[in-house]
């Protein structure tokens, strides 16, 4: 005997099928798996490849900057760098101008294995996009940075 207050099933069906949110969540999953296991001969995640390279600039970028540009609260962020920190590939130093905030810099260390894992990406991001369709990468791409 069904409960009234149970989903259909027709809409449990249309969720499934239809759910930009869960079809983001199943692909992000997948994807980071196949780049964790690709960057996993140099200790590094795809998360903490992401992080490093969005550090890769000529000036080291102030904490909230890099929070805001990877969609993390701060104390993920904080969280996510301990790791990196305690490798010696990147430092968390007081702003030069503002004491109250914090910027993050790779350490040569960090840069070095940071240009170790981009041919690793290459490859990796290469393979990818060869099972999709010609343009869909591009349009992919697209359709996600208006939702972000």
């Amino acid at each position: 005997m069904s409960n009234p207050a149970d989903v259909p099933r027709e809409t449990a069906l249309h969720v499934r099928d239809q759910c930009l949110c869960l079809h983001a969540q199943r692909a992000a999953r997948t994807l980071a798996r196949r780049f964790d296991e690709a960057f996993r001969p140099l200790g590094l995640t795809n998360g903490q490849f992401s992080l490093m390279m969005a550090l890769s600039g000529p000036e080291p970028p102030p904490m909230g900057r890099i929070a805001r540009f990877l969609a993390m609260d701060r104390t993920t962020l904080t969280a996510a760098l301990k790791p990196l920190e305690r490798r010696g590939l990147v430092e968390v130093r007081p702003h030069p101008t503002d004491r109250r905030s914090r910027v993050l810099l790779l350490t040569r260390a960090g840069r070095a294995l940071l240009a170790r894992a981009v041919p690793i990406w290459c490859e990796t991001h290469r393979e990818v996009e060869s099972v999709l369709a010609q343009g869909e990468a591009d349009r992919l791409r697209a359709a996600l940075q208006v939702l972000s």
